[in-house]
C-alpha cells in the first residue's frame, strides 16, 4: 500500500511539475522556440534520483534480513545501471538537439528504449522504477510521437512550400510570357509606326523631290522661253532688215519690169491692117507710171530700207502698167478681131455670090458626088481658124522658149548644188498649189501669198528651208513653168475627181494670171497640149504620125501601147474644161479690179462659138459643151443676155442634132444628159450658178 501510495504520489508531483502541466498536441506550430523543450536532451530531475536512492536502500534494506547476499553485489550494480541509464539517456537524448532527425534515428530510439526497459525491469523491479520508466517511456513515446508529427508537418510544409514554388514558378512563367508577348507587341506597334512614319518620310521626300523637279522644269521653262524670245527678237531684227534689203530689191525689180513694160508702148505703132490705131494715150500713162516709180524709190532710198506700203504703192503701179499693156494689147486684139470678122462676112458675102453665079449657069442636076461635096461644103470646120491656130502655135513656142531659158537647171546632173536649188525651187512652186482646198477663205490666201511671194522674189519657206528664186538666174522661168503645170494637173486630177475644187484652185489661178502673166500664158500652152479641145482644135493625122503619137496628140494617154478608156479619158479632159470655165470668170479678191480680166469671158464665148462653128466629135463635144456651160454657163449669161439665149436655141435645134447624128447608142448617155440641161434652161429662162461656187461669206473665214 505504501509502494502504490508513493506511486501515485510519485505521479501527483510529475503531474504538478511545469512538464506535468504542459499540453501536448498533435498539430505543432512552426516557432522554433515552442520546440526547444522537445528538443533538448532527457534528464532525470535530482529528486527523482533522490527517490531512487531511497527506494533502493529501503529493498535493501528488506532484502537484508533475509540473509541473502545479492543486494550487496546488486547495489554497485544498480548505481552504476543508473549511471549508464543517465550517460545512456544523455547519449540517446542528444540526436534531439538536431533540428531535423530522420526516420532511422526514431526506430534506433525505439530499440534503445526497449533495451532500457528490458534493463530496467531487470535492474529495477521495484515500483518506484518501473513508475521512472513508465514516465519515461510515456515522455519518450510523447516525444517520438511530436517528432513525427513534426516530421510529417515538416514534410507537408516542404510539399507546400513546393507546390507554392511550383505554382508561383507557372505563374512566373506565365508572366515572363505574358511580358515577353506584351514586349512583342510593343516591338510590333513600334516597327509599324516607324515603318509607317518612314514611308510618310519617303512620301514626303518623294513629293518634295516632285515638287523641285516641277519647280526647276517651270524655271528651265522660263529660261527656255526667255532664250526663245531673245532669239526670237534677233530674229525679228534679222528678218527685219532682210525683208528692208528684200523690199528695196523688190523696188529694184519692179523699177526694172516697169520701164521694160513701158518700152512695149510704142506711140508711133502702126498695124497694117489698123492704120487708125492710136496708142499715145497708153504711152503717156507709162510714162507717168515710170516716173511716179522712180519718184518713190529716191524716196526710199533716203530714209532708208523702204516699208510695205512704198513697197505696194510700186506694185500697184506695176499692176497697173500691167493693165495698161493688157488694155492696149485687148484693144488692138478686138481691133483686129474686129477687122477679120468684117473680111470673114465680106468673103462670105462673095462667096454666096458664087454660089449663086454658079446655080444660075448649072443646067443639069450634079451626080451623087458632087452632091456630097456640096453638103461637105455647107457643113462646118473640121479645122480651126487660121487666127486661132496661130495664137496657139505662140503658146507652145512660148512654152517651149520658156523651157529653154532654164536648161541650166534642168540639166544639172553632175551639179549637186543645182539640183538641190531645183527640188526646193519645185516644191516651192507645187506644194501650195496641192494644198488649195474649201477649208476657208484666209487659208487659201495664205497659199496665195506664198506664191505671189515666190513669184515675186521673196524668200519664202518650204519644208523647212529658206527658198528664193533669186537663188538662181534661171530660177524664175523654171517656177513659172512648173507652176502653170501644177495648175493643169490639178484641173486632170483632182478637178476631175473632185468638181467643186474647180473653183478655190481657178480664184488663185487667175490671181496668179492677173499678177504674173506669164503664168497665163505657160497654163494655156500646158491646157492646149493635154487637151487640145480646149483651143479648140482636133488634131489631123500626118503622114508620118504612129497611132500612139495621134492617140497622145489627142489627148489620151497611151502607157505600155495602151490607150486608156474612153471615160477615164472624158474624166480627164472634163476636169480641164470646168477648170478653164472656172477660170475665164473668176478674179481674186483681194487684187487690183480696175483693169481687166487677163483671160476674161470673152474668150470663154470665143471657145464656144469656135466650137459650134465645127464639126462635133461623139461623146466629146457634148460633155465638154455640157460642163463648160454648167460652170461658166450663168456668167455668160449675164454678160451676152440675149446672144446667149440665141447661142442656146442654136445649140438644142441645130448643134444637137448633128451630135446625135454621128452618135451611136451606146454613147448617148451624154448627149442626153447635155439635152436635159438645156431644157431645163430654157424652161426657167435661167442658167444656174454652178454647185460649188465660192461666196462673199467664204472670204470671211
Amino acid at each position: 500500500m505504501e509502494a502504490r501510495r508513493l506511486r501515485w504520489d510519485t505521479l501527483e508531483a510529475l503531474r504538478s511539475s511545469s512538464k506535468g502541466r504542459l499540453r501536448y498536441c498533435r498539430h505543432w506550430l512552426q516557432d522554433e522556440d515552442i520546440l526547444e523543450g522537445c528538443m533538448s536532451p532527457l534528464e532525470l530531475s535530482p529528486y527523482s534520483g533522490w527517490v531512487l536512492d531511497r527506494v533502493i536502500e529501503q529493498s535493501d534494506q528488506e532484502m537484508a534480513p533475509s540473509g541473502s547476499p545479492a543486494p550487496k553485489e546488486c547495489t554497485p550494480v544498480t548505481k552504476q545501471s543508473s549511471l549508464e541509464i543517465t550517460s545512456a539517456g544523455k547519449q540517446g537524448f542528444s540526436p534531439l538537439s538536431s533540428t531535423a532527425p530522420s526516420e532511422m534515428k526514431g526506430n534506433d530510439d525505439r530499440s534503445l528504449l526497449e533495451m532500457d526497459q528490458e534493463f530496467f525491469r531487470a535492474v529495477l523491479p521495484t515500483k518506484v522504477t518501473e513508475v521512472e520508466g513508465c514516465i519515461q517511456m510515456y515522455e519518450e513515446m510523447h516525444r517520438l510521437k511530436g517528432k513525427e508529427g513534426l516530421r510529417q508537418r515538416q514534410e507537408q510544409q516542404e510539399q507546400m512550400v513546393r507546390a507554392v514554388y511550383d505554382l508561383a514558378s507557372e505563374q512566373l512563367k506565365r508572366f515572363d510570357e505574358l511580358k515577353e508577348l506584351k514586349q512583342h507587341q510593343e516591338f510590333q506597334d513600334l516597327q509599324e509606326v516607324m515603318e509607317k512614319s518612314s514611308k510618310e518620310a519617303q512620301g514626303q521626300q518623294e513629293k518634295l523631290k516632285e515638287e523641285h523637279r516641277h519647280r526647276a522644269k517651270v524655271l528651265n521653262l522660263k529660261l527656255r522661253e526667255a532664250e526663245q524670245q531673245r532669239q526670237r527678237q534677233e530674229e525679228l531684227e534679222r528678218q527685219r532688215k532682210e525683208e528692208g534689203q528684200e523690199r528695196l530689191r523688190r523696188l529694184y525689180s519692179i523699177q526694172e519690169e516697169v520701164l521694160q513694160l513701158n518700152q512695149q508702148i510704142d506711140p508711133n505703132y502702126r498695124h497694117k491692117d489698123l492704120p487708125r490705131i492710136d496708142l499715145s494715150a497708153y504711152s503717156n500713162r507709162g510714162n507717168q507710171i515710170c516716173g511716179l516709180v522712180s519718184g518713190l524709190i529716191r524716196t526710199t532710198s533716203e530714209k532708208g530700207f523702204p516699208t510695205q506700203a512704198d513697197v505696194a504703192n510700186t506694185e500697184r503701179a506695176l499692176q497697173e502698167m500691167r493693165g495698161l499693156i493688157s488694155s492696149m494689147q485687148q484693144e488692138i486684139a478686138a481691133a483686129v478681131e474686129e477687122k477679120r470678122r468684117r473680111d470673114e462676112e465680106e468673103a462670105k458675102q462673095k462667096q454666096k455670090e458664087l454660089l449663086k453665079k454658079e446655080q444660075t449657069k448649072a443646067q443639069t442636076p450634079a451626080p451623087a458626088q458632087q452632091a456630097g461635096g456640096k453638103q461637105q461644103k455647107e457643113g462646118l470646120q473640121v479645122k480651126a481658124e487660121e487666127s486661132t491656130m496661130q495664137w496657139y502655135q505662140q503658146l507652145q513656142d512660148a512654152a517651149e522658149q520658156c523651157v529653154a531659158a532654164f536648161s541650166g537647171i534642168s540639166n544639172c546632173k553632175d551639179n549637186n548644188e543645182v539640183k538641190k536649188i531645183k527640188t526646193d525651187l519645185q516644191k516651192a512652186a507645187t506644194i501650195p498649189v496641192s494644198q488649195i482646198s474649201r477649208i476657208a477663205g484666209s487659208q487659201l490666201r495664205e497659199i496665195f501669198d506664198k506664191i505671189n511671194n515666190l513669184l515675186s522674189g521673196k524668200t519664202v519657206q518650204s519644208g523647212g528651208r529658206s527658198v528664193s528664186v533669186t537663188q538662181h538666174p534661171q530660177g524664175l522661168d523654171f517656177v513659172y513653168y512648173k507652176l502653170a503645170e501644177k495648175f493643169v494637173n490639178q484641173g486632170e486630177e483632182e478637178v476631175a475627181s473632185h468638181r467643186d475644187a474647180a473653183f478655190p484652185i481657178a480664184v488663185v489661178a487667175s490671181g496668179i494670171w492677173e499678177m504674173h502673166p506669164r503664168v497665163g500664158d505657160l497654163f494655156l500652152a500646158h491646157l492646149h497640149k493635154k487637151c487640145p479641145y480646149a483651143v479648140p482644135f482636133y488634131p489631123a493625122l500626118k503622114e508620118g504620125t504612129s497611132v500612139e503619137e495621134y492617140q497622145r496628140m489627142l489627148g489620151y494617154q497611151v502607157k505600155d501601147s495602151k490607150v486608156e478608156e474612153q471615160d477615164h479619158f472624158l474624166k480627164r479632159m472634163s476636169g480641164m474644161i470646168r477648170l478653164y470655165a472656172a477660170i475665164i470668170q473668176l478674179r481674186w479678191p483681194y487684187g487690183n479690179k480696175q483693169g481687166p480680166h487677163p483671160h476674161g469671158l470673152y474668150y470663154g464665148w470665143r471657145w464656144l462659138a469656135q466650137m459650134l462653128n465645127m464639126e462635133p466629135l461623139a461623146d466629146v463635144t457634148a460633155t465638154l459643151l455640157y460642163d463648160f456651160l454648167e460652170v461658166c454657163g450663168n456668167a455668160l449669161m449675164k454678160q451676152y443676155q440675149a446672144q446667149f439665149w440665141k447661142i442656146i436655141l442654136l445649140i438644142r435645134d441645130d448643134y444637137c442634132p448633128r451630135i446625135e447624128a454621128i452618135t451611136s447608142s451606146g454613147q448617148m448617155g451624154s448627149l442626153m444628159r447635155f439635152k436635159q440641161f438645156l431644157e431645163e434652161c430654157l424652161q426657167q429662162k435661167e442658167i444656174p450658178l454652178p454647185k460649188g461656187a465660192l461666196q462673199s461669206s467664204f472670204w470671211r473665214s
